[in-house]
Order: C-alpha cells, then structure tokens, then sequence
C-alpha cells in the first residue's frame, strides 16, 4: 500500500478529472459552475497526462491554471476553502520532477494544503452555520438529537482538532487521516456520486497521510505546547476569516461562540 500510493492519488485523480470532464460545467469542484467550453476539455487533458510519471508536471501546472481561473471568477475569498488543490498540483510537480520542496517531501506539502483546508472549512461551519441548516432540516438524524446550532459548533470544533492533528506528529496525523477519511467516505453514502466525485481528490491524499510510514523523533517539549500551539492555530484562523471577510465583504455580524 505504502509503495503504491502515488499510483493511487494517480488513478483517484484520473477518475475525478475523467468525471468532471462528463459532468461538464464545473472548474474543479461542483460547487465551482462555469459555461466555459474549454474547461471540460482542459480537465480532460490533465487525467491524461496522470498516466504517465514525466507528464506528471504538467498535470500539477494544469491544476493551477484551474485554481487561478476560478479565483478570477469566484474571488480570492472563496477558493480560500480549496487550497488542498495548490497542494495536490505541487505534490504532482514535485513527483514528477523527483524533487523535494527545500527538503519538504512531495507528501507532507499535500498534507499540509489539506490541513489548512479543512482548518479553514471548519471556521466556515461557525461563520455561516446556516448554510447547512436546509441540509439538517432534510436529514434531522445527522445531528444525533443535537439542536442545529450546536451540532454546527461541534462540528466545527472536531473538524479543527483533527485538521490540526495532520500537522502533528506522526502517530496522531495518522489517526487523524484515518478518521477524516471514513468521514468523508460515510458522507458518500448519504449524498451520492456527486459528493463521492468532489471529495475524492482528499480522501485519496487523507488515505496516503494514513499509509505514510515516515518516522520523525518528537521532542516532550513540543507534545506539552500542543495546546498552545493549538490556540495559536484557532486564533490565527478566526482572525484571518474575520478579518479577510470583513476587508472584501464587510462585516459579519457576530463573532464565534464556540
């Protein structure tokens, strides 16, 4: 499995842009819409240059080409919540060139785009709870008995804690991975195809996080600031989704209570 996981996010990626290129319409991700002929197409062209390992650049070049088109149609803001993609076009470059990123393997550059992703989708859930409210009403049985309120909080709160985890240490971004993964996955069951095409991209990077046998030595200074690194980290994000929505959008009108 450990040696084969660049065949895997290979193939997993092929499957995603092949699909997208089939649905038609989309940059990236579903929720990313377009009536741009060429993107189909353009998707198309990069699962193709996944079948081969020297092609592989261009595929991660491709991707940011993507990224950048649909930062200038959607704004900075909102492909905020992607930047795993940044780190799925690097990891492609760096493989494909047997390169590392000042030392930085291809893997841990991936790992570290898909935990701020989901560190700044988190802060989203507390920002804009009511996004998902019409999703709660649908299917009340997601929120286990839990007012939709507060099942939004703890949700934000567990999906920070193991976002943080994947730039932990090695046992713990493991779990972490593993954990994030058969959320994902379970959510496929529940949402369909759709769901299983857009979020497939990172949970193939959260199964290779899980497979990833690299060992570092972990100091007992480092374990015992866990939690203030972890503060530091919440701080950082809270400020930045505040402070950034309130300098493009305005203001929103209440800060968390978590």
């Amino acid at each position: 499995m450990r040696a084969d996981t660049g065949l895997l996010v290979r193939a997993t990626l092929g499957f995603f842009f092949v699909s997208l290129w089939t649905m038609g319409g989309i940059i990236l991700t579903p929720e990313l819409k377009t009536d741009a002929a060429w993107i189909p197409w353009f998707q198309l062209a990069l699962a193709t240059c996944l079948i081969w390992h020297r092609t592989l650049p261009l595929a991660g070049a491709g991707i940011v080409v993507l990224f950048g088109y649909a930062t200038w149609c959607y704004g900075a803001f909102h492909l905020a919540d992607y930047p795993v993609f940044l780190g799925v076009a690097a990891y492609l470059i760096l493989t494909g060139l047997n390169r590392t990123l000042y030392g930085i393997r291809p893997l841990d550059v991936v790992r570290a785009a898909a935990a701020v992703t989901l560190m700044w989708a988190s802060v989203e859930k507390w920002a804009y709870p009511e996004w998902t409210a019409p999703l709660l009403a649908a299917k009340p049985g997601m929120t286990f008995g839990a007012s939709p309120e507060l099942f939004m909080k703890a949700a934000g709160v567990v999906e920070f804690t193991l976002a943080f985890a994947l730039i932990w240490t090695p046992l713990v971004r493991r779990t972490a991975a593993i954990i994030l993964a058969a959320i994902f996955v379970s959510a496929v069951f529940e949402f369909g195809k759709v769901d299983a095409i857009g979020h497939s991209g990172i949970i193939v990077v959260l199964v290779a996080i899980a497979a990833d046998d690299a060992r570092i030595a972990v100091r007992r200074r480092d374990v015992a600031l866990a939690p203030a690194y972890y503060a530091v980290a919440l701080t950082g994000f809270l400020t930045l989704y505040y402070v950034g929505h309130a300098a493009m959008y305005g203001a929103l009108f209440s800060a968390p209570v978590i």
